[in-house]
């Protein structure tokens, strides 16, 4: 996840998502297009979290990252930093089935806990990256940890654990895995500078052991500023990709890496006023990257200081070719978000919101006499946030679909919590449900202490419109 706050659109959420949800017409069999249903996404369910004993955040689910369908399987998984587990669900069912903790003489996930000395919210947090092969799940932690289980024991057993970087404080966060290779992408991107480590699977033991790191700093061709985001795996070309957010000193300037499985960097795709984030390889041979900063109609900063921004925000996601770089598309009024998927089973791609809305001051335009103001707006989690719905063929937006974020509770107030954006999604192609984790609330039903939303097209026997 990017280590600043982004910024996000909640006025423009108001106006778009009645009329999104409106305009993409009904789920009947006569709006079918190569055979997928084409209707709105909706909410079909949610599914309450446990809280498990070694919950340290209020006792409920506030602070997670990353998750992953195994679609072989169709088992949904979720890095949760607030039960310090693994949340495994049945992406068939839809329902809960069990906790994964780290066994075996391995020592337990690092859960929500502060950088000493103090750095981002979640930058010595884990656990972090999810990606399941079966029989094996991969899960990245902290310090710098990346483990393996063994999905076919039960509870999964751990076999194997490895650290990207000797003595490196920071998380192990979002991660990529090439079967055809056995080869894991493992992401330090709170690392100053960030790195990449090429880990070798054993696919035989589920073994780890470190290959090489790769430094994305300017002495070795990328200067990445602003840490390293998602990776991506793509077996078209052979090679991985990597979104990062800021290259060099200038906020607007970012890019996607294209890397070899011998941990070159072979080319940097720029991606402008965007801060790369959320990486998804589509249905062309393209990638779907998901922006986490929104700029203004200026290119700058939007509201980077509410009293010295004069223009309208302008939020945007972006589809690049991944053999060339070219931009494909740019898509506006989606965003900023960080997670984003691909569902083959409807060809659609899904967007996850990472922050909503701003402090009021921050979205009311500046009055006379502008520029007084000597510091930014102050950036809270709370309300609205997006489920984007991407036509990935005709390269569309389709819909914008309401989640959730919730804002933090500061000590000394009673039960204090950090937020909890809905900035995670993955899908299962058979059914084509979307899973979106959400932060404990009263506004989704049984959620009270965190859940899993599910998204989709409701059957037409089940759908009252």
């Amino acid at each position: 996840m990017t280590r600043k706050c982004s910024l996000t659109l909640f006025l423009l959420l108001l106006v778009s998502v009645p009329f999104l949800l409106l305009g993409t017409g009904s789920g009947r069999a006569d709006d079918r297009d190569h055979g997928r249903v084409k209707g709105p996404v909706k909410l079909l369910k949610t599914i309450p979290v446990p809280v498990s004993s070694a919950n340290s955040t209020a006792g409920a689910l506030y602070s997670f990252d990353i998750s992953f369908v195994d679609q072989t399987t169709q088992t949904y998984y979720l890095a949760d930093r607030s039960n310090k587990a693994v949340d495994v669900v049945n992406a068939k069912t839809d329902t809960f089935v069990t906790q994964i903790f780290p066994n075996n003489g391995h020592a337990p996930f690092a859960g929500f806990v502060p950088c000493v000395p103090a750095a981002a919210a979640n930058d010595c947090a884990g656990p972090n990256g999810v990606v399941a092969a079966f029989p094996w799940l991969f899960v990245t932690d902290a310090p710098s940890r990346v483990l393996t289980f063994d999905l076919r024991t039960s509870p999964p057993t751990t076999v194997s654990e490895v650290f990207t970087k000797a003595g490196e404080p920071t998380r192990a966060d979002e991660l990529a895995y090439d079967p055809r290779d056995g080869l894991l992408l493992v992401i330090n991107n709170a690392s100053d500078p960030p790195f990449g480590t090429l880990i070798k699977v054993n696919n035989s033991t589920g073994a780890l052991t470190v290959v090489t790191n790769i430094d994305f700093d300017a002495a070795h061709g990328v200067d990445a500023t602003n840490g390293a985001e998602q990776p991506v795996w793509d077996p078209g070309t052979g090679k991985f990709y990597l979104s990062i957010p800021q290259i060099g000193p200038t906020a607007s300037h970012g890019g996607v890496l294209r890397i070899s499985t011998t941990g070159t960097v072979e080319a940097t795709y720029p991606v402008e006023f965007c801060s790369p984030a959320g990486l998804a390889l589509g249905p062309k041979e393209d990638l779907l990257v998901g922006c986490n900063t929104v700029f203004d109609t200026a290119g700058g900063v939007w509201t980077a200081n509410a009293d010295k921004d004069i223009n309208s925000a302008k939020p945007r996601y972006v589809i690049l070719d991944a053999k060339t770089g070219n931009i494909d598309k740019i898509l506006f009024d989606v965003g900023p978000g960080d997670e984003v998927w691909f569902n083959k089973g409807d060809g659609n791609y899904y967007t996850a919101s990472s922050g909503s809305p701003l402090a009021p001051n921050a979205i009311t335009p500046p009055r006379s006499p502008v520029g007084t103001a000597v510091t930014a707006p102050v950036l809270t989690a709370q309300g609205a946030a997006i489920l984007g719905v991407i036509d990935a063929e005709k390269q569309k937006l389709l819909q914008l679909v309401p989640t959730l974020n919730v804002p933090a509770r500061v000590a000394p107030a009673p039960n204090p919590h950090p937020a909890g954006t809905a900035h995670s999604v993955a899908a299962n192609a058979e059914n084509n449900h979307v899973f979106v984790p959400l932060a404990a609330n009263n506004a989704f039903p049984d959620c009270l202490k965190g859940c899993i939303a599910v998204y989709g097209r409701p059957s037409s026997e089940d759908d009252d419109d």
